[in-house]
């Protein structure tokens, strides 16, 4: 990252003193700070609502910084640098003539504006519209925003609308963080830079893919937001979908923004609709129950601390068998998996290749015989190949046994830290780069396969099933899979 020119801008923060900006936004421009990827005259203003003055919101962020940076990675000098740059301005996002005095401190000098809105998306239009009559927007005004953009495709369209009448395409930065790890984008560079997997990665070698975003936590204080959303609208209109589109996109003419968001529109275009037909068969909603997380007793959605509804129908679990209705991928099921209060903290991609079509060795070890791509987005990022060896010893004979050629960044790399997602998101809005971000029809064609799903629900009024807290999700995402004569790859180890 140290090769990287340092771009001259001001960053406008709105949201300074929520979670999302104090947990990750901070640090992550702290380690970039840190990283000498920041230039010396790049100013941070941090807007928000809250009666604080300067000192009072540089103790924040210091507190804060502290709280979720390692000990070790906190440079006593760099931080007092990176303090220096931060200003806070106290403005209410919705009053229209407070941003006249935030006009005057932006023009205070003559760096290019980057407005990253860490605030609920109902307001963006509005934001937008404010900086617009202030005279605060020019060609070279970019803006960050974060999901969930919209609760389904008409509301993400008033709302990307709202922004287009003030920011081309070009200058606007729609952010998954999943897509700033760098896993995900050593996916690309292992499917595209290595033939060993490029002239396998179709429906000729592969069996099927499983793509799990579990969470041991629950609902952390969100009910209100989440109760609203659910678990499809959270994780998988998003999070899922993108890595499943940088799975199955066909290789894009070269790594330009444009060519690579082209490929992922293809496959969102090409996913097989969900009718309410194949609905109770290919997609399991689930909602946790009282259980116990890693040996401590949790309560169930419905108990939590802050429920407004006892009888929610709120989905916190879901599994998708998807299918992709194109050349490459015809007849390879993808089953998609996301959950609160599951057994185990994780992300991953399991790519099942197709075993070899006459096998000889013993017939008791034949369920073993086949090879796996394990991509681990977290907690500790990696890939690691799944083959096949004879096992050593002479009383052995030819019995096979299952090992990993591994890949743990962490072990691998060891001289250097990971970045986290953000630092590399930042990064690139600075640099002007939007191939780690979403076009606006990339999210829309992905509501537009969420909608009927989450339509088909509302039509048949069903509850979705109770799972135990600290489960792998209901007993019928195990039964889906199953029926295909397939395992979840926990269930398979």
């Amino acid at each position: 990252m140290s090769t990287v020119a340092k771009t001259k801008c001001d960053i406008a923060l709105f949201g300074a003193q929520g979670d999302l900006a104090l947990r990750k936004l901070f640090p992550a421009l702290y380690q970039l700070d840190k990283a000498n990827l920041l230039a010396p005259q790049l100013r941070i203003l941090g807007l928000a609502r809250s009666p604080i003055d300067q000192e009072n919101f540089l103790e924040t962020v210091r507190i804060h910084l502290r709280k979720f940076t390692p000990t070790s990675e906190i440079d006593e000098t760099v931080l007092a640098r990176f303090l220096s740059r931060l200003f806070y301005f106290r403005i209410d996002f919705t009053d229209s003539t407070a941003y006249q005095a935030l006009h005057q401190k932006l023009s205070e000098t003559d760096n290019p504006l980057i407005c990253y809105f860490a605030t609920p998306a109902a307001i963006y239009g509005e934001i937008c519209k404010n900086l617009h009559n202030a005279g605060s927007i020019n060609k070279q005004t970019r803006i960050v925003l974060e999901k969930p953009i919209g609760y389904d495709l008409a509301s993400s369209k008033t709302i990307n609308d709202a922004v287009a009448k003030y920011f081309t395409e070009e200058q606007v930065y729609r952010i998954d963080h999943y897509l700033g790890k760098e896993t995900v984008q050593n996916l690309i560079a292992l499917r595209f830079a290595n033939s060993l997997f490029g002239s396998q990665w179709d429906h000729n070698h592969i069996d099927h893919i499983e793509i799990t975003v579990a969470e041991t936590i629950g609902i952390e204080h969100r009910w209100g937001y989440f109760d609203r959303a659910g678990q499809l609208r959270d994780m998988v209109q998003n999070h899922l979908l993108q890595l499943l589109c940088l799975i199955a996109m066909d290789p894009p003419n070269d790594l330009s923004a444009d060519s690579i968001r082209d490929e992922k529109v293809k496959v969102l275009k090409a996913l097989k609709p969900i009718d309410t037909h194949s609905l109770n068969h290919h997609v399991i909603r689930g909602q946790y129950c009282a259980g116990s997380v890693q040996g401590e007793p949790v309560p169930g959605y419905l108990d939590e601390s802050d429920s407004q509804n006892a009888q929610s129908c709120t989905e916190t679990f879901v599994a998708i068998k998807a299918q992709i209705c194109n050349w490459r991928w015809a007849n390879v099921p993808f089953y998609l998996r996301t959950g609160k209060r599951m057994a185990e903290k994780l992300s991953q991609i399991i790519i099942h290749f197709k075993r070899p079509p006459h096998y000889i060795f013993a017939p008791e070890q034949r369920d073993i015989v086949e090879n796996k791509l394990i991509i681990r987005l977290q907690p500790d990022e990696g890939i690691s190949l799944q083959v096949l060896t004879k096992d050593q010893g002479l009383e052995k004979g030819m019995r096979l046994k299952p090992g990993p050629l591994k890949l743990n960044f962490s072990d691998t790399f060891h001289t250097q830290r990971i970045p986290d997602a953000y630092e590399r998101l930042f990064l690139e809005v600075m640099q002007g780069s939007q191939y780690l971000f979403v076009r606006r029809d990339e999210i829309e064609y992905a509501w537009v396969w969420c909608d009927q799903i989450i339509n088909g629900w509302l039509s048949q009024n069903a509850r979705p099933q109770k799972y135990p807290a600290g489960s792998w999700g209901p007993i019928s995402s195990i039964a889906m899979i199953t029926l295909d004569g397939k395992s979840w790859h926990e269930d398979s180890v």
